[in-house]
């Protein structure tokens, strides 16, 4: 039987992070976990660690700034998953540099995980807002770096079944709250963001408007056939 993959995780502590970590550890691949000195004085952050201590995961500390330890992180391992957040998708190319420098890596899942930005009609200003993403796809290929690039479609199953209304566990037989009732509320971004990427989950065509190709591309219902799909339709139809 061919060795597991060795796999490092930058931003393996962040809400999407700590899963990708945890599945890998728990798959049997030999786990690695990039992470910043200052998390470690994180309550919350410091849980995280320690559970994935008693999955095996080995932690290594540092961060995207630090070029000659990403570079000695990286060449101890196969494949590079970065779950890095919003604020920090740019800093990928530091991530990329080191990768390059390395020279050992045999895929690189950059930090994507919700629409295929190369096909997404997505409007204003959520467009613009997503456009590093673009950047860093590009950069990965001219750097001939062997990629995957992971499209959740916007995690759109947590919107879709209650449509749009956060907390509750079922869709809204009385009443749905819409934007702009006068009463504006804390965002950790514009609403007009909110509401264009909002309107790309919504609007029927704007993330089922291609074909999948064979050629570069697989659908996750035909990797993971086991798994019950619902459908954009499937989900809407409750509020036909």
């Amino acid at each position: 039987m061919a060795a597991k993959s060795k796999i490092l995780i930058v931003g393996g502590t962040g809400y999407i992070g700590k899963f990708v970590v945890e599945a890998s550890a728990k798959s049997g691949h030999p786990t690695f976990a990039l992470v910043r000195e200052s998390t470690l004085s994180d309550p919350a952050k410091w849980k995280i660690i320690e559970g994935f201590k008693s999955l095996g995961v080995i932690i290594v500390l540092g961060d995207l700034h630090d070029h000659e330890g990403l570079v000695k992180a990286i060449k101890q391992v196969d494949v590079v998953i970065s779950t890095v957040g919003g604020m920090l998708l740019g800093d990928q190319t530091k991530l990329i540099a080191a990768i390059k420098e390395a020279g050992n890596v045999k895929r690189f899942l950059p930090s994507e995980f919700g629409n295929d930005v190369d096909r997404l009609n997505c409007v204003e200003p959520a467009k613009s807002m997503l456009s590093v993403k673009v950047t860093i796809r590009r950069l990965i290929e001219a750097e001939g770096i062997p990629y995957t690039y992971v499209s959740s479609n916007f995690f759109a199953g947590y919107f879709l079944p209650t449509l749009a209304q956060p907390g509750v566990s079922a869709p809204p037989r009385d009443k749905v709250i819409i934007m702009g009732d006068g009463n504006p509320r804390e965002t950790p971004f514009p609403g007009n963001v909110l509401m264009a990427l909002g309107h790309s989950v919504f609007v029927k065509g704007d993330h089922t408007n291609f074909e999948i190709e064979e050629s570069f591309g697989v659908e996750a219902s035909a990797l993971y056939p086991d798994v019950k799909y619902t459908t954009v339709e499937e989900y809407l139809s409750h509020f036909a």
